[in-house]
């Protein structure tokens, strides 16, 4: 890693650690919101998620 000693080596592995859960905690966060901002807007008569089947091969022209 480029450290003086594998003491620092940890120090610095630990704080990026902190802060990466952090960042995904942050992101769990705006991913929850969205999704009940969503629900709260959908419409029960849509059936917007039903396009048809995922990863259908479609012959090439």
């Amino acid at each position: 890693m480029g450290h003086d000693s594998p003491r620092a080596a940890m120090i610095y592995q630990h704080a990026t650690t902190v802060e990466d859960q952090g960042i995904a905690d942050r992101l769990s966060g705006l991913v929850e919101a969205h999704r009940g901002e969503s629900d709260e807007d959908a419409d029960p008569d849509d059936d917007e998620d039903d396009d048809g089947p995922a990863g259908a091969l479609v012959p090439a022209g």
